[in-house]
């Protein structure tokens, strides 16, 4: 019998929120019943899904993508960015990714959201303005 995958998030969501379980063990009980069931293909949708329970338990994750490491000075930043985004949240988690394609600035991505402050973007929207016009 396949379990909705929202009923995988609450599950996980409850074990993470109860500090009862080891993470790195819960990580591989859900990897294993994942591969079992033939559902690799639904991780990220998982993820996501856990992301966002944990967002409305007042825990933040943010994946902070940027083209160069992040120091202490811009993860505390990125820190006081994601309490102005969510006022509520009593806890934010940041995992830097780097992604040299970037050029300069930061993406913040979320469950189901995501904050582009990055060069490439804005070099992007310039673009767009030149080419189509102000209106578009």
């Amino acid at each position: 019998m396949k379990v909705a995958r929202g009923q995988i998030a609450s599950a996980l969501t409850a074990q993470l929120a109860s500090g009862n379980s080891d993470s790195k063990s819960l990580a591989s009980s859900v990897a294993a019943y994942l591969l079992e069931q033939h559902r690799t293909g639904e991780l990220d949708s998982l993820m996501r899904d856990v992301m966002e329970a944990r967002s409305n338990q007042g825990i933040v994750e943010v994946t902070a993508v940027s083209a160069h490491p992040l120091d202490e000075r811009a993860t505390a930043d990125v820190k006081a960015e994601v309490k102005t985004l969510f006022p509520d949240a009593h806890a934010v988690i940041v995992s830097p990714r780097l992604e040299p394609a970037l050029i300069g600035g930061i993406r913040l991505e979320f469950a189901n959201a995501q904050l582009d402050l990055s060069l490439k973007a804005k070099l992007n929207r310039m673009r767009q303005l030149i080419t189509y016009g102000k209106d578009q």
